[in-house]
């Protein structure tokens, strides 16, 4: 992950509230019931795309509310983290990916929740943003990653949770969402006056 929140031009890699509410909103019109599931998981959790991706059954925690994922860009080391999620996604999953269901067959926690490749997953979503309305460098799954990271930190303010629900492993790496960016800064400075 780069350190910043900019690319070298100056146009911004996440998107805004305004750009993750019409991404969601465009998701939950999809009709392909595991694409919306996959869609909104990037949106909800701020995982990354590969860490979706080998998601299995048993990682849904219902009775916890959350999500178990496999953080990633840790070399040789395997961690896991919990993240919360919104009780409407996981009864979305649940009807989907029939989780309680299949958790119960011998094999069925191993299941994946999506079978698609990487360059499959990264199609959809950039399908979702297309039909968010969503364009530029910022409109990709490292875009909503972003956004997540940058909405959580301007809510909470707590770089600690940031980092562990991000999975990052320094807080130097966490820092970069801590500074208030775009239409969020402007926000808090047209109060200071």
């Amino acid at each position: 992950m780069t350190r910043e929140l900019f690319t070298i031009a100056g146009k911004r890699k996440y998107l805004t509230l305004d750009e993750q509410e019409r991404f969601i909103a465009a998701a939950n019109k999809l009709e392909r019931a595991e694409v919306r599931t996959f869609a909104l998981t990037l949106a909800y959790s701020g995982c990354r795309i590969s860490e979706a991706l080998e998601l299995t059954l048993e990682h849904v925690d219902l009775s916890a509310k959350s999500l178990r994922l496999r953080t990633l860009k840790q070399r040789n080391q395997t961690t896991y983290r919990s993240v919360p999620l919104p009780d409407h996604h996981l009864d979305a999953l649940e009807l989907v990916h029939r989780i309680r269901k299949q958790q119960k067959t011998k094999h069925g926690g191993k299941a994946k929740l999506w079978s698609w490749g990487r360059t499959q997953a990264t199609k959809h979503i950039w399908a979702v943003m297309q039909a968010a309305g969503i364009e530029g460098d910022h409109a990709s799954p490292k875009g909503l990653r972003h956004g997540f990271g940058v909405r959580l930190a301007q809510k909470t303010r707590n770089p600690r949770l940031v980092q562990k629900l991000l999975g990052h492993k320094s807080l130097e790496t966490t820092a970069i969402y801590m500074d208030l960016v775009g239409e969020e800064e402007r926000a808090e400075v047209v109060g200071a006056w």
